[in-house]
């Protein structure tokens, strides 16, 4: 257990390796959100907020996702990232260092959370002396990101396959805490070109 407050250096990591094969030909990383790709909007927002370091995993078309990521973010590929999501996360909790107390894993097709709800986990973890794993709620329902105590990043780096963190959350149900947010881009993944439309008509 630590002290609340004790627990300062928050990083961040954007798992965007994935194949976006649900939004055919096009990868869905480089689709335009608010004038920019959605990725590129969501390294900003969390630009934005008190992470550090900020890690972006690259893993399909990385050359063309890579050269639109801002310099200030520490961009690693996973080469393996066919595998699924649990590698992408492998990766880039093995790119943070030692020194980190805590890390919010961002899905790069998630780019309509707010940068109020970053902030809110990582008050919410700062402030609990018991660590866990730190969910936003929205309207009586889970989404992403996920801020995870270092506590869980022995766990993390075992995930396999595309099942994520997400398991781990049913595993470890004593170490939930649950932050609600008044902000529905935490249950908006884009995985379609329906949802995408939705998300350009919002």
């Amino acid at each position: 257990m630590s002290e609340p407050g004790s627990r300062t250096r928050v990083a961040a990591l954007v798992l965007a390796a994935g194949r976006s094969s649900r939004m055919g030909p096009r990868n869905k990383l480089l689709e335009e959100v608010g004038g920019e790709p959605m990725v590129v909007r969501v390294v900003r927002r969390l630009l934005q907020v008190p992470v550090q370091p900020l890690v972006v995993v690259t893993g399909h078309d990385a050359d063309a996702v890579e050269e639109r990521i801002p310099p200030s973010a520490l961009v690693v590929r996973n080469p393996d990232y066919a595998e699924g999501v649990g590698g992408s996360v492998r990766v880039g909790i093995g790119a943070l260092g030692a020194s980190v107390d805590g890390v919010v894993i961002c899905l790069g097709d998630m780019p309509t959370v707010s940068t109020d709800t970053i902030r809110r986990l990582v008050e919410a973890f700062r402030t609990d002396a018991d660590g866990g794993a730190f969910v936003p709620i929205h309207a009586g329902r889970r989404g992403n990101p996920v801020l995870w105590a270092s506590e869980f990043f022995p766990l993390l780096l075992r995930l396999r396959g595309d099942s994520g963190a997400r398991s781990l959350l049913s595993a470890h149900v004593d170490a939930v805490r649950e932050v609600v947010v008044d902000d529905p881009g935490v249950l908006a993944d884009v995985d379609t070109p329906q949802a995408l439309r939705e998300i350009e008509s919002d």
